[in-house]
């Protein structure tokens, strides 16, 4: 069977479970997660090698693969600059993809059939869940790749309830398949992966077999420093932060030092909020909101990195930065890069 690859993009609305399942595929943690809605801000590839799988009596097998999972924010409506940059990204991913995952939380109940002195209507909660439905449901139907409907979070629903979800959507959008799945005890991820690769064409590895994501491990960086950010502050404090990394200095060598000791990576961070009052709950008393903040922070880097780090953590106030349509655009790391390698340039002159 012929080597397929191809780009499939994951989408789906806030907390449907879209980067717990980029985790689960690539059997380790690329993306942040954690339970607040929007904590994915920008599009994350994961590069997926799967092997050949060869055909036997009861299996059809597929042939080997090199499926490039593209991660997105939650479809929302936008209001700040920065949800319309979070949903530039998402349309961006759905330009050229050869396939998409259409990732639904089950746990989102259906609207009851109207009854007796009952209109049917979706009302408060109901109402907005099923508009966001409608909303992302929308871009769907522009769509001309295959869209695989994957029903996210089964393990939090009886049984009974699966075919009257199926039969739902079903009727809303004409799906290339409908997938049940759970992310977080990854039930149900090798058909998912059968039913994507039977929608990939025949083709040409687009990353080294062995390169995870094409994301730089200082943008990986700041989005573990934000996601305990997310993790350890409440209220509206998480939304209005930005992490920036504004030094990492790689060690000469990886070699263990004299002593035995791993080599140090050395990292300086800005976190932005908006107002003084944010500052003040992101430091914390005597500051130990942000020691928090870098010893969790750290241990995560050093794992990721195979280094010892020294993670220095600033907090900046930037009034209104989600407003900020030139401070929001600097925050995308493909900018970033593009600064650094023009600096770099010009040092070296």
């Amino acid at each position: 069977m012929a080597f397929r690859s191809g780009f499939v993009s994951i989408i789906g609305r806030p907390n449907a479970g879209k980067s717990t399942l980029l985790n689960a595929l690539l059997g380790q943690k690329l993306a942040i997660v954690t339970h607040k809605p929007q904590t994915t801000r920008t599009r994350i590839h994961g590069v997926l090698e799967v092997p050949l799988k060869k055909k036997t009596k009861g299996d059809a097998g597929h042939p080997a693969a090199q499926v490039v999972l593209v991660d997105t924010p939650g479809i929302h409506k936008p209001d700040t600059q920065l949800d319309k940059r979070m949903m530039q990204e998402v349309h961006d991913a759905l330009e050229s993809r050869d396939a998409v995952l259409f990732i639904v939380d089950v746990t989102h109940r259906l609207p009851k059939a109207p009854g007796a002195g009952d209109s049917g209507k979706a009302t408060g909660r109901m109402g907005m869940s099923a508009a966001e439905d409608d909303f992302a449901l929308s871009l769907i139907k522009k769509l001309e790749c295959p869209v695989i409907l994957v029903l996210n979070k089964m393990d939090a629903i009886p049984k009974k309830d699966l075919l009257p979800l199926i039969a739902h959507w079903s009727t809303l959008h004409s799906f290339a398949d409908v997938i049940p799945i759970s992310a977080r005890k990854k039930e149900g991820l090798e058909l998912l992966l059968e039913k994507v690769i039977g929608q990939l064409k025949e083709g040409q590895r687009y990353f080294p077999k062995h390169q995870l994501t094409d994301q730089p491990e200082r943008f990986l960086v700041a989005e573990l420093i934000r996601e305990k950010i997310l993790m350890l502050t409440g209220e509206e404090v998480p939304y209005a932060t930005a992490v920036v990394i504004e030094k990492f200095e790689e060690p000469a060598s990886m070699k263990k030092m004299k002593d035995g000791k791993l080599p140090v990576t050395k990292i300086s961070a800005a976190i932005f909020c908006e107002r003084t009052g944010q500052k003040a709950i992101l430091i914390g008393k005597q500051g130990e909101m942000l020691k928090r903040i870098g010893t969790a922070a750290r241990k995560d880097i050093e794992s990721l990195l195979g280094t010892r780090v020294f993670l220095e953590l600033f907090v900046k106030v930037q009034e209104e930065w989600r407003s900020s349509r030139g401070f929001v655009e600097d925050l995308d790391w493909r900018r970033q890069l593009e600064e650094i390698a023009a600096k770099q340039a010009a040092e070296e002159k």
